[in-house]
C-alpha cells in the first residue's frame, strides 16, 4: 500500500503532535495547555510539523543533538517536498507532514507562510551567515516570525489583520533571538554563527572563535545585545493580545514571559551563561503562567493602547 494511503487519522496525529512537543519543548508544552481544546490540537500539530523540518535539516532528535550534516542540500529537498505535497492536501504518510496538511487545511493557513519557513531551512543548507542586523531579522523571520503568524491564524486571527500579525511576528522574532543568545556554544561547536559580521567585526572576534576562553567576554555582551533586542519584539507582542480570546492570550503572554527569562538568564550569566543549559524551572513556569492569567484578563486595558514601535524591523509582506 503506498504511503499515502497510510496516513493515520487526525486523533493520530494529534497524540503523534502531543508526544511530539513534550518531548522537544518544555516550555511550549506548558504554554499550549492553556488555549481551548480545539486551538491546543491546532498547536500541537503545527508544532510536529515546525519539530520535524527542524530535526530533518539539522540531524537532530526533537531538537537535541544537533551535528553538522553532510548532506544539508538533499535533506532540504526531502522536508520541501513533503511540505509542499501536505499543502496540496495530499497524504504524506509521515505523522508531522499529514499534521500540517490538516492544520494548514482547517485555518486556511496561506502556503506562503510555510514555504517561509522551508526558505529559512534553505538559508541553513546554504551555511548562510548574516552581515548585518537587518539580515538577522530577516533570518528569524524565515525560522520563527513566520511560525508567529501561522499560530496566530491557529488562534483564530485574520490571514489579512495585518497590524496583529506584526505582533505576532514580533513575538517569534523574540523567541528566535532567545534561542541564539542562549544557543551560541552549541551552534559554534557544529559551524554554525547567528551572530552579525558586523558585530563580530566591531567586537574584534574572528569567525569560528566564538568558542575561545579569550572571547568570552566579548561574546556574553554581544549574548546581552540579542537579549536587550529580544526584550524590545517581547514587548511590542503583547501588543497584540487584545485581538486573541483570553485563553489564547493567556498562552501568548505565558509563553513571553518563559522564554523572555531565558534572554534574562543568558544576559544575567554573563560569561558562565553557556557553562549549562539556561532554561526556566516547572516552578518558574507555574509562577509565568499563574502571571499572565492575571494579565489576560486585563489586556485591553495593559496592551490595547500599546502602538507598535515604528523603529522595530517588520516582516516582508
Amino acid at each position: 500500500m503506498p504511503p499515502q494511503d497510510r496516513a493515520p487519522d487526525r486523533a493520530a496525529l494529534v497524540e503523534a503532535a502531543r508526544t511530539s512537543i513534550a518531548r522537544g519543548s518544555k516550555s511550549f508544552a506548558a504554554a499550549s495547555r492553556l488555549f481551548d481544546p480545539a486551538t491546543r490540537e491546532r498547536a500541537w500539530l503545527l508544532y510536529a510539523w515546525c519539530r520535524a523540518c527542524d530535526d530533518i535539516a539539522d540531524g537532530q532528535d526533537h531538537g537535541h543533538g544537533m551535528t553538522r550534516v553532510a548532506d544539508a542540500p538533499a535533506r532540504l529537498a526531502e522536508l520541501s517536498a513533503k511540505t509542499e505535497a501536505a499543502l496540496a492536501g495530499r497524504r504524506v504518510g509521515e505523522p508531522a507532514f499529514d499534521a500540517l496538511r490538516v492544520v494548514a487545511a482547517e485555518t486556511a493557513m496561506p502556503p506562503a507562510w510555510p514555504r517561509a519557513l522551508v526558505a529559512g531551512f534553505a538559508l541553513d543548507a546554504e551555511e548562510w551567515r548574516p552581515r548585518s542586523e537587518d539580515d538577522l531579522y530577516r533570518y528569524c523571520y524565515h525560522v520563527a516570525g513566520v511560525v508567529g503568524c501561522m499560530m496566530a491564524v491557529v488562534m483564530g486571527v485574520d490571514p489579512a489583520d495585518d497590524a496583529t500579525l506584526d505582533r505576532a511576528c514580533d513575538l517569534g522574532l523574540a523567541f528566535q533571538l532567545a534561542n541564539i543568545a542562549r544557543d551560541l556554544a552549541e551552534d559554534d561547536r557544529a559551524g554554525r554563527c547567528y551572530l552579525p559580521q558586523e558585530w563580530l567585526d566591531a567586537a574584534g572576534i574572528a569567525p569560528g572563535t566564538l568558542g575561545d576562553p579569550a572571547n568570552r567576554a566579548a561574546v556574553a555582551a554581544l549574548a546581552t545585545r540579542l537579549a536587550t533586542r529580544a526584550a524590545q519584539f517581547e514587548v511590542s507582542a503583547r501588543g497584540g493580545t487584545p485581538a486573541l480570546s483570553a485563553r489564547s492570550a493567556w498562552a501568548v503572554l505565558s509563553a513571553a514571559d518563559i522564554y523572555g527569562a531565558i534572554a534574562r538568564k543568558v544576559a544575567g550569566a554573563g560569561e558562565a551563561a553557556w557553562d549549562q543549559r539556561v532554561g526556566t524551572s516547572q516552578w518558574e513556569k507555574i509562577g509565568y503562567i499563574g502571571r499572565s492569567w492575571w494579565r489576560a484578563r486585563r489586556r485591553a486595558r495593559l496592551y490595547a493602547a500599546v502602538p507598535r514601535d515604528p523603529m522595530l524591523w517588520t516582516r516582508p509582506r
